[in-house]
């Protein structure tokens, strides 16, 4: 085994630092809820927050990063442009409704959270506005598969930054990884403890025994040592914390072998790769 690799952040390909680990908050509510789970994560030392319009919270998260006393430029803030809101002059609209709820001039990295068909070329000529502009740090898309990826960029300016997708033991998306990898797309795997269902897998339970570890920090460590981002969702203050103690160990190349042996190609979010 290695040195331990203790560095928390992945390079962009337009050189933005992001870092490795945030926050998902993914049908937490405001008025309490969502405020509790970003003020916790962030006083644990989280620096990455991702949220939505369609998560209806971004109102709680922004009010939650304003009230913690850490300096807005020292967060990661990641939102997204939602579906039936996809359209050159409809994203431009709906990046400033982002911006009032999040209260903030600018977010970090702003999404396409999937590709609408006819709609996602000229959402995303609008996002390359916005990036020139200097109101948004970095821009991406979600759940593209390399079909939809090709297509984006023939059509496209800038190379995205970032491409967010399932991704977990029982979905590893190496192909996708390849590609990403050839293109200097950075990938975030949504989901990434399958809702909690790493915990019934032995193998990972075998491998965490080794460390102390739980199968769930086994696998965010396995994602990270991949090279992919984390967003692992959670409300609970003790799942906060232990989802972010995953830089003290570092997992074999015979057990990532094992956790990749795992590997179904199994969904279990949707899969939108008809839409081009």
């Amino acid at each position: 085994m290695t040195g331990i690799e203790n560095r928390m952040t992945f390079e962009l390909n337009n050189n933005v630092e992001m870092p490795k680990i945030g926050l998902g908050v993914l049908f937490a509510k405001n008025n309490g809820e969502v405020e509790n789970a970003v003020r916790k994560a962030l006083e644990i030392g989280y620096r990455k927050i991702d949220t939505a319009s369609a998560y209806q919270n971004e109102h709680g998260v922004g009010k939650a990063i304003a009230e913690s006393g850490i300096p807005r430029e020292n967060i990661f803030l990641t939102t997204k442009v939602w579906n039936d809101e996809q359209g050159y002059d409809e994203t431009l609209q709906a990046f400033d409704r982002s911006l009032e709820r999040l209260r903030t001039d600018y977010v970090d990295m702003y999404l396409i959270h999937w590709p609408v068909k006819s709609k996602h070329k000229e959402t995303y000529r609008a996002m390359e506005r916005i990036y020139k502009e200097g109101r948004v740090k970095a821009i991406g898309v979600c759940n593209f598969d390399i079909p939809q990826l090709e297509d984006l960029m023939k059509h496209s300016e800038i190379v995205p930054s970032l491409n967010q997708v399932e991704m977990h033991p029982y979905l590893s998306q190496n192909p996708l990884m390849r590609f990403a990898e050839q293109h200097q797309i950075q990938l975030e795997a949504w989901r990434p403890i399958m809702m909690g269902e790493v915990l019934n897998i032995p193998d990972l339970k075998h491998i965490g025994d080794k460390y102390d570890k739980s199968a769930v920090q086994v696998t965010l460590r396995w994602l990270i040592q991949r090279g992919v981002a984390v967003i692992p969702k959670s409300t609970t203050p003790k799942r906060i914390q232990e989802n972010f103690e995953i830089f003290d160990f570092e997992l074999s190349d015979d057990e990532i072998a094992i956790i990749e042996a795992l590997n179904q190609n199994k969904r279990l979010g949707e899969d939108f790769s008809d839409r081009i």
